[in-house]
């Protein structure tokens, strides 16, 4: 074997040792058992520029639900539901529970030591349920909106392939975007604990957060029309920079709860912005 197809196969177990990862992390898939990640190598970290690729599997998969069950004659509402069922059932509601907890702390800590106290609690509180019953419900009426509106892919599609073919790409944009809202997030801020998930996985490398970024964009822009795509992106940019900016003002830095907030909150604010886009459109 010579050396340019040893450094390529070298390469190429790299990157299915990265998704392995990624997958392991952000989702509840039953994997084959391999080496084990080592945190204090950084190789969970040194992931992050594949987070999109599970954003993607995870949009299309609970994309695919919704397309089935309108195929079964379910209405939108239940065809959406189970689709955000699906998804909640893959990644194992760790994004939600993030959330969750993230709110809990935030909204009932005085001190910094105290809301990362409560953050580290398992049990849920008001906070944390308010939180969970808006980020679901508007996730719910976004999908509902993009699916009536009809996402102008071609005006030869019959109304139920349009509204099909609207909720996947929508979940797919969303899935991808607020991934790499996750990835940049975990580049931006340091962590806020010495000990924990986030403290042992590493520190994010500014080019996979670039690539998260870059992969993240190229998926949206092959999937949404110019205009959606250019407010998915940017609604996606700015709510990671607001979550980072109040994890910062908050804790002074990341855990892994503050990065699922930050995926389920750019998730539906790319699913906003979409529908926004297709109401303009």
């Amino acid at each position: 074997m010579t050396d340019s197809s040893s450094h390529q196969t070298s390469r190429h177990n790299r990157w299915l040792g990265d998704l392995r990862l990624a997958l392991m992390l952000l989702t509840r898939l039953p994997l084959p058992a391999g080496k084990p990640a080592g945190p204090e190598d950084g190789a969970v970290a040194r992931a992050a520029w594949i987070f999109p690729v599970v954003g993607l599997l995870v949009g299309a998969a609970g994309g695919g639900i919704f397309m089935l069950a309108s195929h079964l004659g379910l209405g939108m509402a239940s065809a959406a539901l189970l689709a955000m069922g699906t998804q909640v059932l893959l990644t194992g509601a760790l994004h939600e529970d993030g959330l969750a907890d993230t709110a809990d702390g935030f909204g009932g800590g005085r001190t910094r030591e105290r809301k990362l106290e409560i953050m580290r609690d398992s049990r849920i509180g008001t906070y944390g349920v308010v939180a969970l019953v808006l980020i679901l419900s508007l996730r719910f009426t976004a999908l509902q909106d993009i699916a009536s509106n009809l996402l102008s892919i071609s005006d030869e599609l019959d109304e139920v392939t349009g509204q099909n073919s609207a909720v996947i790409i929508a979940l797919v944009a969303a899935g991808v975007l607020s991934r790499a809202a996750m990835a940049a997030v975990w580049y931006l801020l340091p962590p806020a604990r010495n000990d924990g998930l986030a403290a042992g996985s590493g520190t994010v490398p500014f080019g996979a957060a670039v690539a998260a970024a870059i992969i993240a964009a190229l998926i949206a822009f092959a999937a949404l029309p110019g205009f959606a795509f250019i407010v998915a992106c940017a609604a996606a940019a700015a709510l990671a920079l607001a979550v980072a900016a109040l994890a910062q003002w908050q804790i002074r830095g990341h855990t892994g709860d503050v990065l699922g907030t930050a995926q389920q909150i750019a998730e539906v604010g790319v699913l906003l912005a979409i529908g926004a886009a297709t109401v303009a459109a």
